[in-house]
């Protein structure tokens, strides 16, 4: 196994975080400083960072169901509540995937596994995620097909994949990007304000049933279904051709 490999199945980060760890010589193989990236770890071998023996341990990977108020940090110097405050003390070191603001709700995930943090986190992965949008006026379908077109955000043109409306203010939505306040910031360019936003899914996973601030861990299947090649990139042009439902 590479290095770089094993370091991300201890947990240290993910691939291009570990290689970054081997190239400022912290790392140890037998005793030695390894620099070299294609370094290739044998069953036995005594591996360390900064002098501390490190080795792969069964991952940990959950699903929560974050509430409103709760920020994406693992700390914050004003005392506001994180949420590593809803998951017991032991979890504070696994990383959590897809951050959500304050102020939105939904699926979150915080693992160990450090090449589900790569994989999760690579733009080039386009994996799908669902949310609920409650609006702050009826909504329009002529108004939000708009977004189906793309808008221009930080640089950028993003657009939905599909929508469907669920009530008179409430739309679901599918993206494949994941910009900072994508979802409140599109609505916005269509003139609406979004009051509520709830991530409903995110790749083959579904908040489902899962009450507000409570967590489960993921099967073994449903981590093996985050990993698979299911989930290709798509061309814009693609993306913005997909009819909408109502």
């Amino acid at each position: 196994m590479r290095l770089n490999q094993f370091l991300a199945r201890c947990g240290l980060g993910s691939r291009r975080g570990v290689e970054r760890l081997i190239l400022e010589g912290r790392v140890t193989v037998n005793g030695s400083i390894q620099n070299r990236l294609a370094k290739h770890v044998e069953e036995g071998d005594a591996v360390a960072l900064d002098g501390r023996p490190v080795r792969p341990s069964s991952s940990l990977t959950v699903l929560l169901h974050k509430p409103r108020g709760f920020l994406c940090t693992s700390f914050d110097l004003r005392g506001r509540q994180t949420v590593y405050d809803l998951l017991p003390p032991r979890w504070r070191n696994l990383r959590y995937v897809g951050r959500l603001d304050r102020d939105s709700e939904g699926l979150l995930l915080f693992t160990s596994d450090g090449s589900l943090i790569q994989r999760l986190a690579h733009p080039r992965h386009q994996i799908p995620k669902v949310y609920e949008v409650e609006c702050n006026a009826p909504a329009d379908v002529s108004r939000i097909a708009i977004l189906l077109r793309g808008c221009r955000l930080q640089g950028r043109v993003v657009s939905l994949d599909s929508f469907e409306l669920l009530g008179s203010r409430r739309v679901r939505v599918v993206v494949h990007q994941g910009l900072k306040r994508q979802i409140r910031l599109m609505f916005q360019s269509i003139g609406y304000e979004v009051v509520r936003l709830v991530r409903v899914g995110y790749g083959p996973l579904s908040l489902g049933s899962l009450g507000s601030g409570r967590y489960r861990l993921l099967s073994g299947a449903e981590i093996a279904a985050l990993l698979q090649p299911s989930f290709p990139a798509r061309p814009e042009s693609r993306a913005r051709r997909r009819s909408h439902s109502v």
